[in-house]
């Protein structure tokens, strides 16, 4: 979710409007238009179904306008308020007029379920209405204030889109229940948690599309009031007040929207203290609890690894010990990438490093992506970083991506971060361009010191590490384009008027500055060696201990059954300096960048695959050919095993 900062006194950049920008080739354009022809459809479907999801079927009701009463999830609203994020965004670029008049009429149905003080969640209005115990702020985990969050957000975008205000004004009544609600627990001191704090992120939204303050004092009154909560959890993240927090735990999707909600605050008021919380808690993130996929949140369920043993909480789907890091029971929820890419870009906006516009991209690429098939109408809620043949226990999730998901969360927030991609491409400060993602596009820009122009970026990235931008203005320009050198770059080189400057890994993670001061065709060239590359991971996390995993530019590779010839995928080794062939190979009518390669496998003529300890006997493995896909490329081929990290074949020493 892109959140506009143009106007945010410590914001250093910014999106560039959303008019100004289109992917127009590669992995990001063909994402987006299996998005809108695909998915946003398919999502629709299954919202409307009274039968599948309840959720249309849940406001007719809230409404008076059908029978029944409330069915389907608590979040429901929220899931589909981020669906309408991605029903505007794909309609108002594909000029799809019919889609636009269906928004309407959804929010129209929106306005006459809300309640005269603004109130607007469904299943509180049905159940106070039916008498059958379920009431307004009677239960936190019924995410009443989620749902507004999420009706904030779409709202102002519906607007900056759109012109409309109709469902501003919608959203705006529902902020006014809002601030009533937060100055009664001020007054009375009763105050709980809004779990998966997306208001936070909503309320500012708010404050930067309408202009009114009272929205900033909101939003900084409900970060202010988590600290008053008694009993907290970690859980939730308020068993610690908020500025005392230097560690990420808990519930993954939670912390991710509370840090994204609080850098948003952080922009708007320049507290030093909620900064300091910002740099330590992610910086325990990518150094020590991030999946290399990208993915957050380890457990499903754990014990909160902070305190004395009196302490230790029961918690879920969530951030576990330093380096705790399982394969194949990774839960890796996708709405917490999803709340990791709003971070980032977040951070990214306080202060434009490499290191959060890399991290974005490998949550994006890795394992955002790999939440939904080639398809566009599949998708995980989890996603695991290894995948056996069968398992003697049943996880929580299924192992395949599914049409519909009973935690529907992570479809819509899917759908919009797709929809909205090409908002990632660049950021601009007041007389320069910051490069984002990398993508074949055509941006327009305007800068506050007058220059106006065209760039145009061309590349098959992240196929390949070619990147060329070329300016087509009308009248002289004057600007610094600031090129993003990933952090796994180890050679290249970077061209500007026929200066050549070569990269080397000393330059990877960083932003180098080429000055434009006029417009012509490939102004700027830049390659980035994309030789595949082996990866190691820290000693303490143990499952991966003398174990390889293989990424190639910003991609993380896998091994899928379909592609080598063993039953068993556990009996496979990487070794010592393997050979990669890069190879074109379409999965399920796309065209992804393979890795062919000779792996070792072990056969074990009598190894007991049942036994928990055997004796072991030396076996010389024999050289097997493989191929190997891009991570968010499986699971399109039907059922069978996966693996990212394979044991490293080691040169032992012989007598």
């Amino acid at each position: 979710m892109i959140t506009d900062t143009r106007q945010s006194p410590y914001a250093k950049v910014s999106a560039i409007p959303y008019q100004n920008i289109d992917w127009t080739g590669g992995v990001y354009r063909e994402r987006f238009d299996t998005c809108a022809n695909t998915t946003v459809v398919h999502l629709q479907r299954m919202f409307e179904s009274r039968d599948i999801s309840h959720v249309l079927e849940n406001f007719r009701i809230a409404a008076g306008e059908a029978e029944g009463s409330f069915d389907g999830t608590v979040f429901g609203d929220g899931d589909f308020y981020k669906w309408m994020e991605a029903g505007v965004y794909t309609a108002v670029k594909t000029d799809n007029q019919k889609l636009l008049d269906q928004l309407e009429e959804y929010i129209a149905l929106f306005g006459r379920a809300q309640l005269p003080d603004g109130y607007l969640s469904t299943k509180q209005i049905i159940g106070e209405r039916e008498g059958n115990g379920v009431f307004r702020q009677g239960d936190i985990n019924d995410f009443e204030v989620y749902n507004m969050g999420h009706m904030f957000t779409s709202a102002c975008l519906y607007y900056r889109l759109t012109g409309k205000d109709s469902f501003l004004r919608v959203a705006e009544k529902s902020a006014g229940y809002l601030k009533q609600m937060y100055e009664e627990g001020l007054r009375t001191g009763e105050v709980r948690t809004a779990v998966c704090p997306s208001h936070y992120m909503g309320l500012l939204e708010l404050y930067r599309t309408t202009g009114n303050g009272e929205y900033l004092k909101l939003a900084g009154l409900a970060v202010k009031l988590r600290d008053s909560v008694e009993d907290g959890l970690d859980d939730n993240q308020d068993r610690l007040h908020l500025k005392e927090h230097r560690k990420i735990v808990g519930h993954a999707v939670r912390a991710n929207y509370l840090y994204a909600g609080l850098a948003d605050l952080y922009m708007e008021t320049g507290d030093p203290d909620y900064r300091e919380v910002l740099d330590s808690v992610w910086h325990n993130l990518v150094t020590q609890k991030m999946y290399i996929t990208g993915g957050c949140g380890a457990l499903y369920n754990g014990a909160s690894p902070y305190g004395n043993f009196l302490r230790h909480q029961l918690v879920h789907q969530a951030y576990g010990y330093e380096y705790q890091l399982p394969n194949v029971t990774a839960y890796n929820e996708t709405c917490a990438a999803l709340g990791g890419i709003f971070w980032a870009w977040r951070m990214f906006c306080i202060e434009p490093k490499a290191e959060y516009m890399d991290t974005l991209e490998r949550m994006l690429l890795n394992v955002s992506l790999a939440g939904i098939s080639m398809d566009g109408k599949r998708f995980f809620y989890e996603n695991m970083l290894r995948r056996a043949k069968e398992l003697p226990y049943e996880l929580i999730w299924g192992q395949e991506r599914s049409e519909y998901i009973l935690s529907y969360c992570c479809p819509p927030n899917l759908a919009r971060t797709i929809a909205e991609s090409a908002e990632y491409a660049y950021a601009v400060d007041q007389n320069g361009v910051w490069t984002g993602l990398y993508g074949a596009n055509r941006a327009s820009f305007t800068l506050a010191n007058g220059s106006s122009f065209i760039l145009e970026q061309e590349t098959d990235y992240p196929w390949d590490g070619s990147v060329s931008f070329s300016v087509e203005a009308h009248c002289p320009v004057s600007f610094t384009l600031h090129v993003r050198i990933p952090f796994w770059v180890r050679a290249g080189s970077l061209t500007c008027c026929g200066v050549r400057r070569e990269l080397t890994a000393k330059d990877a993670g960083s932003y180098l500055a080429v000055e434009i001061r006029e417009s012509g065709k490939d102004a700027v060239c830049l390659e980035l060696g994309m030789k595949p590359r082996l990866t190691r991971g820290h000693g303490l996390v143990e499952e991966n201990r003398n174990q390889i995993a293989v990424e190639r530019g910003p991609l993380v590779y896998c091994v899928e059954s379909p592609d080598v010839g063993t039953e068993y995928l556990e009996d496979l080794l990487m070794p010592m300096s393997p050979v990669f062939i890069e190879t074109d190979y379409e999965i399920d009518g796309r065209v992804v960048r393979a890795l062919e390669t000779t792996l070792l496998c072990t056969r074990h003529r009598e190894f007991d695959r049942d036994a928990l300890y055997q004796d072991f006997e030396e076996e010389e493995p024999i050289p097997v050919r493989a191929r190997m896909i891009p991570y968010f490329a499986w699971d399109n081929r039907g059922r069978g095993e996966m693996m990212i990290w394979l044991p490293l074949a080691w040169r032992g020493l012989r007598e």
